[in-house]
């Protein structure tokens, strides 16, 4: 048998074993991409399988994440008391349940959320309450770095860790590894004093790998569990410190939100998970009962963990629901759409049935094969009657939310794309409250006033060069 004749069979079997074993609980889109890849692309589509397309988190990670989990519901009866149940729209209450089920936590009233759509404001407010801390204070970012931006940040962790405040720092070792001024971080949070760890380690001399395209996206910062913050916003300077970006101008644009009230347990709770997933210490679970303050300023919020240590794609199932049950508007920010195909299904929907529906997204973008990608998406969107708007450029527009109707918002780390649902760790914010809509809007109307609304007319007489690439990018969106 010739060399030749040996690879050919080799290749042929890799190829019927994959079908059958690709195939097995995967969604289609992704078990076809993913064929085709290893059928066109012989042994080297295999080993890239076998690289980002095998496996899930380790099974400690997901068993310590199920036992945090047990804690969670285990707290003190009476947590989950809300200010306004009554002026829920008729669908809330089963998105509530669902939130609960998949992700433990509880809907909680009694809050302030505050919006802030000032990229550097978002540090000097957070630096403001980490020099009133008197217990802890807890960080965690997808992208954690020392730069002249956040260098004020990294000064106020060490005067609360000089004041004997603890101050524990998770951020994601992958993500260390791809921007700069990694080590100088590093060594100014151990020589400040503050307890640091590296979220999902990639060391494989030292047992720690998993598929290294799972990471934890997550951010937020909790100060004695009585403020919390999280949205899209990292802790670097906004120009991301990449060459490129810089060379070009870019620079993002973030949203983030400061609450005060009980939902600021549950988002420490969320911290308190990954804490314990990377040094296998508990921290306390805070279980006061809620003393709801009267108001009608006090919202409704929930916070919604989602990624691959938990076994349904939360964010996915939450963020399907809300669009399918919208009755006037839904209006979207995300800056990588990359839609699940139910995703995209609801929003098509959603215009169809005459709603006005938006989308808010960058007329540039960072990544390459994201942006040629989620742009494949516009033709459908467009004609199911989607308004879409592209914010102009050199800003990269980073925020990530989307609103219902008149009451109901959800704000996080999460796109709303296929990586976001499946493959990263998340935390989002579902709120309730017709007078924090209205604010979101008035960020959404400043998203409008700084875009350039896309046309169906324009966008199919594009060269046909781009649509090519589009199409050629969006194939490479299956592949998880």
């Amino acid at each position: 048998m010739t060399l030749a004749t040996t690879l050919l069979l080799a290749h042929i079997v890799v190829g019927f074993v994959a079908t059958v074993l690709i195939s097995a609980n995967r969604r289609p889109s992704a078990a076809i991409a993913w064929v085709l890849a290893i059928i066109f692309i012989p042994f080297l589509g295999a080993a890239f399988f076998l690289l980002v397309g095998v496996g899930r988190l380790p099974r400690r990670r997901r068993e310590k994440q199920r036992e945090v989990t047990e804690e969670i519901l285990t707290r003190t009866d009476g947590l989950a008391q809300v200010s306004h149940r009554e002026e829920w729209p008729g669908w809330l209450p089963s998105a509530v349940a669902l939130n609960s089920n998949l992700g433990a936590l509880p809907m909680v009233g009694g809050n302030t959320v505050d919006l802030i759509d000032d990229y550097t404001g978002s540090f000097d407010q957070m630096i403001a309450d980490i020099d009133a801390a008197r217990d802890h204070v807890h960080v965690e970012f997808y992208i954690l770095v020392l730069d002249p931006a956040t260098a004020p940040f990294f000064d106020a962790l060490a005067r609360a860790v000089a004041r004997g405040v603890t101050v524990r720092v998770l951020s994601d070792h992958l993500s260390g590894l791809m921007f700069p001024r990694r080590k100088q971080t590093i060594e100014a949070l151990r020589a400040m004093g503050a307890q640091w760890h590296a979220m999902l380690p990639l060391r494989p001399l030292k047992g720690q790998w998993q598929r290294p395209d799972l990471r934890n996206h997550r951010k937020l910062v909790v100060v004695d569990g009585r403020v919390g913050f999280t949205g899209s916003q990292n802790l670097i300077d906004s120009s991301y410190l990449k060459k490129k970006n810089v060379a070009r101008g870019l620079h993002w644009h973030e949203l983030m939100v400061r609450i005060t009230g009980p939902a600021v347990r549950e988002l420490d709770a969320v911290f308190i998970t990954d804490w314990f997933s990377e040094t296998d210490q508990m921290l306390p679970l805070d279980t006061t009962p809620v003393v709801l303050e009267p108001g009608a300023d006090r919202l409704d919020a929930q916070v919604l963990p989602s990624g691959p240590s938990f076994d349904n794609d939360n964010n996915l199932k939450l963020y399907a629901l809300a669009i399918h049950n919208a009755e006037r508007r839904v209006s979207i920010t995300s800056p990588y759409f990359v839609p699940d195909e139910s995703i995209l299904l609801a929003i098509v929907t959603a215009a169809s049935r005459g709603l006005d529906v938006e989308l808010f997204v960058s007329a540039v973008g960072d990544q390459v094969l994201v942006y040629h990608a989620q742009r494949s998406y516009y033709e459908a969107l467009l004609r199911a009657g989607v308004s879409i708007y592209l914010y102009r450029s050199p800003t990269v527009l980073h925020s990530k939310h989307f609103t219902i109707d008149d009451d109901t918002a959800v704000i996080g780390s999460s796109n709303m794309d296929i990586r976001s649902f499946s493959l990263n760790m998340e935390v989002s914010v579902m709120v309730h409250g017709r007078e924090f809509v209205d604010r979101m809007r008035t960020v959404e109307d400043d998203y409008r006033a700084n875009s350039d609304k896309l046309e169906l007319a324009a966008w199919l007489d594009r060269p046909v060069a781009q649509k090519v690439l589009d199409n050629l990018a969006r194939l490479t969106s299956s592949f998880q």
